[in-house]
């Protein structure tokens, strides 16, 4: 019986990933504009941010349409395709949770982010207007 529900949720996870792709792709807002100096400001800032996903998780579209919003160019690890992406979450935030954003300090020192209400309020808090 669990082998059966087990391939129920995956069909359905099987047929709403498009749907909810396309619904990202349709809404996902405008970024904000900031002056070519700003943005390479920005730009640089983000180098040391990584966000750890699944191309279908809700919660992981939640960040990226704020990433997108905010005008950011944060590096997209995608931890459910990707076994070595997988094994970095790991050994690095604890567990295999998404999304997660990485940020990496100056000194080298990661800091692991999870929670997409957290990660929207940290990214809204260092780069919002």
């Amino acid at each position: 019986m669990r082998i059966l529900i087990r391939y129920f949720f995956r069909g359905v996870r099987v047929l709403l990933a498009p749907v909810m792709l396309i619904s990202e792709k349709l809404s996902t807002p405008k970024a904000v504009e900031r002056t070519p100096e700003e943005q390479a400001q920005v730009d640089a800032a983000c180098q040391q941010l990584a966000l750890y996903q699944f191309r279908t998780c809700p919660f992981c579209i939640k960040v990226r349409k704020e990433i997108a919003r905010l005008g950011l160019n944060i590096e997209l690890r995608d931890a459910q395709l990707d076994p070595a992406h997988k094994q970095a979450l790991l050994e690095g935030g604890g567990k295999v949770k998404v999304p997660c954003l990485k940020i990496t300090d100056d000194a080298g020192q990661a800091t692991w982010l999870y929670e997409s209400d957290e990660i929207n309020r940290w990214l809204h808090q260092r780069f919002g207007a």
